[in-house]
């Protein structure tokens, strides 16, 4: 490979939005090994990921590091990298310090947190009486496609925060984020519990990577990230 068409050349000549994701990955694994240059081998791991960054920053380090060239460093400077993106993500959308009144805020406060999980999450944001973000606390974790909503636990919770609105969040890592009658159940279970103890559950938003759903507003919405129309 010519040096102007090198990834780490490139990105400093052209700026790191004109490289591919291989190429983009090749920088971290610096140098190839025999008959496998860095950037076949940033391609193999894209293979194996079904050619998404997001099945990748999720993969098993041991599946990461059977691609021949991904030794054991290179493979803690890309789980480091992709770290850095999501605290990035979720830096760049707190919410804290502004009232929270959409679902698409919830989604932007969450999808760092929950994007290409393979398990469902349950977890509750906790607002004052001006609906800032006091808290976000995960209250339990799913095995597959099926999580624990606690409604005893999250009352207890919203209380000792003195918290006046409750916005409960969980993903569905099936991609589909319309709740099915457990999710609409469960719904109906917290939002009395929180009734009795004077609180308000404000909203339940599902997650998935490109979309969510609002129980406030009963509709699919499109991530404000997703390409598609």
């Amino acid at each position: 490979m010519c040096e102007v068409e090198r990834p780490r050349e490139k990105l400093l000549k052209r700026g790191a939005s004109a490289l591919s994701d291989g190429e983009l990955l090749a920088i971290f694994i610096v140098s190839g090994v025999e008959g496998c240059s860095a950037l076949e081998s940033a391609q193999r791991l894209l293979v194996e990921a079904g050619g998404s960054l997001s099945a990748l920053a999720s993969m098993d380090r041991k599946r990461i590091m059977s691609v021949p060239g991904v030794a054991e460093g290179r493979t803690a400077m890309l789980l480091a990298a992709f770290e850095l993106g999501r605290r990035y993500v979720g830096e760049e959308y707190r919410y804290e310090k502004t009232p929270v009144t959409s679902a698409r805020q919830v989604y932007l406060h969450m999808i760092s947190r929950m994007k290409g999980l393979e398990h469902e999450e349950c977890w509750v944001l906790l607002l004052n009486r001006s609906r800032f973000i006091i808290d976000s606390v995960k209250v339990s974790v799913g095995c597959g496609d099926a999580t624990v909503i606690d409604s005893k636990t999250i009352v207890r919770l919203a209380l000792d925060r003195k918290a006046s609105y409750v916005i409960l969040v969980h993903n569905h890592p099936s991609g589909f984020p319309v709740p099915g009658q457990a999710d609409i159940r469960e719904t109906e279970s917290l939002s009395e519990a929180l009734c009795v103890c004077g609180l308000t559950l404000m909203d339940h938003v599902v997650v998935c990577d490109d979309s969510y759903y609002s129980f406030d507003s009963e509709e699919v919405s499109r991530s404000p990230f997703s390409s598609s129309p």
